[in-house]
């Protein structure tokens, strides 16, 4: 068998995959999500940005050093 990947034993992705000009927004800035896609997986639901967040179809983000941010879709409005 064998072992389960844990942060310890994978290979952390750079800090920044931006090759391009004008830099992107890091992974901690208020508006990383307008990053530009680097690998999309839209039939897994998910997006790797060039700042190295992965982007959920649901809003939910992982963060390279491994924080979660919980989805953030905005409520529907009730009429």
């Amino acid at each position: 068998m064998e072992p389960i990947a844990s942060p310890l034993t994978t290979t952390r992705l750079p800090d920044a995959l931006c090759t391009h000009r004008s830099t992107c927004p890091s992974a901690d800035s208020p508006d990383a999500e307008a990053a530009q896609v680097v690998a999309a997986h839209p039939e897994q639901g998910w997006s790797l940005l060039c700042n190295g967040v992965l982007l959920f179809e649901d809003t939910g983000e992982l963060l390279p050093d491994g924080q979660v941010i919980a989805p953030h879709r905005p409520l529907a409005v009730l009429v």
